[in-house]
């Protein structure tokens, strides 16, 4: 999984606000959530990491997350609120 983040402050060009500081902190995890990297909050950074695919497929055939989905639960994912 990759997960991306901006970094830096944010001026509000209306004035009204100091404007908005970006948490920053991006990064690249595994099959099973350990992170391979991860960038910092303070500067722009590009993170590269060569995957093991063969490790993931083997993740993936041992912890088989979509085949215990449960599919006829999703209609919810459409509507605003549950009934």
């Amino acid at each position: 999984m990759i997960s991306c983040n901006r970094v830096g402050h944010e001026s509000d060009p209306s004035g009204h606000s100091s404007g908005i500081q970006f948490w920053g902190n991006s990064f690249i995890a595994g099959p099973q959530g350990e992170f391979l990297a991860q960038a910092n909050n303070i500067d722009e950074q590009i993170l590269v990491v060569e995957v093991d695919q063969k490790r993931s497929e083997n993740v993936r055939r041992i912890w088989p997350f979509l085949r215990d989905r449960r599919i006829d639960h999703y209609s919810d994912l459409t509507k605003i609120y549950r009934d």
